[in-house]
């Protein structure tokens, strides 16, 4: 999703030679961990039940950052580079990675998802919808992985000026962690301008309404990748959310995308 104000939903960098792999701050993990345990997480699970959405501020340190967007040059370890124009999805690019995923990424997902795993199995029973999700990840992977859901979906995005990414829902098949994280590895104002985060909410018989989140470099949000459960006058019921960015106006601006489920 510190003691700063923060909104609604909220609980010099170095440089990498191009076509390396930058090394992960050896602190990199410790810092996660550090930082996890910082956080309130009943007070992240009811701005999740109120919006959808939760900011996690400064989840990752510069130096983690910088390392993480410098990866999007060296082609070693990813699985595949996928230009959003040619199908449809906005315009900019993003990069799959490949199995085994680096260290931050794996512990992110790893810690994570153990976090998330109460309130997923909390939503899908407001929702009326018999999957639950185990404690571990692994155990969840182990499941996808049997169903033919194999692909790691973790990425890196990548934008630059006039780039922008459409609404949508990360879904690769029948197996679904209901949500996901993105980290905002630049700075806004300095690396680019534009390129909010935007969240959209289809409500039954009703006009949708939109959030834009605040996010600084090193900032994550986490959010429903497809439906969230809404308490009514007749007890809960299911809406729709999807997921973009708007036009970057000047500038580069890469994100970390971490699912959970992977795809067939």
């Amino acid at each position: 999703m510190t003691s700063e104000t923060m909104p609604a939903g909220t609980v010099p960098a170095g440089t990498v030679p191009a076509g390396t792999v930058p090394a992960e701050p050896t602190t990199v993990l410790a810092h996660i961990d550090a930082r996890l345990a910082a956080i309130d997480w009943p007070a992240l699970y009811a701005a999740l039940d109120a919006e959808g959405w939760a900011v996690v501020p400064g989840l990752l340190d510069a130096a983690a950052c910088d390392a993480m967007a410098a990866r999007y040059d060296a082609p070693e370890g990813f699985r595949s580079h996928v230009q959003m124009a040619r199908h449809g999805f906005g315009r900019g690019e993003y990069r799959y990675f490949a199995y085994p995923l680096p260290p931050l990424v794996a512990g992110l997902r790893t810690a994570l998802y153990a976090r998330l795993a109460p309130i997923a199995n909390r939503w899908h029973e407001r929702m009326g919808m018999a999957v639950r999700f185990p404690e571990s990840h692994a155990d969840f992977r182990a499941r996808c992985h049997a169903a033919g859901q194999a692909r790691p979906t973790p990425l890196l995005l990548s934008y630059g000026a006039g780039d922008y990414n459409c609404l949508h829902q990360d879904l690769y098949g029948a197996h679904v962690f209901p949500l996901q994280l993105a980290v905002l590895l630049s700075a806004p104002g300095t690396d680019f301008t534009g390129g909010e985060f935007v969240l959209t909410e289809q409500r039954p018989r009703m006009q949708s309404r939109a959030a834009v989140v605040p996010l600084g470099k090193g900032d994550a949000v986490i959010f429903a990748v497809n439906a969230r459960p809404v308490t009514g006058a007749r007890g809960d019921y299911r809406v729709a959310m999807r997921h973009g960015v708007s036009a970057v106006r000047e500038g580069r601006r890469r994100v970390l995308g971490v699912i959970f489920h992977d795809a067939g």
